[in-house]
């Protein structure tokens, strides 16, 4: 079956960087579209971004486009999240998100989830 292992959330300042990992195991990696979703407290689960399957198109939430950038190398069964300019507001624990074919922006599109990373920015 799939699995997904997150890892490189962390305790940054406000305005630090992170790259989140997530590789799988038991898939064929290029099949899927992969996904990031953050859970913060009090919050609903919310959409990070996303990348097709050959990383040839991308979309990102509105809070965080431009400060954070989705990757994929296929042949380490890796996706990653590269996050700039963090801010308080971007604390969270971030889940990676696995489907085969084209699912949206909805948690309940995607079939498989890592157990998250918390990442936390402070002041």
């Amino acid at each position: 079956q799939v699995q997904l292992v997150e890892s490189g959330g962390g305790l940054v300042q406000a305005g630090g960087s992170l790259r989140l990992s997530c590789t799988a195991s038991g898939v064929f990696f290029s099949s899927y579209t992969m996904g990031w979703f953050r859970l913060a407290p009090g919050k609903e689960r919310e959409f990070v971004a996303r990348i097709v399957r050959d990383g040839g198109n991308t979309y990102y939430a509105a809070s965080v486009k431009g400060r954070v950038t989705i990757s994929r190398d296929n042949a380490k069964n890796t996706v990653y999240l590269q996050m700039n300019n963090l801010k308080p507001e971007d604390t969270a624990v971030y889940y990676c998100a696995a489907k085969r074919g084209w699912p949206g922006t909805r948690a309940d599109d995607y079939d498989y989830w890592g157990q998250g990373t918390q990442v936390t920015v402070s002041s």
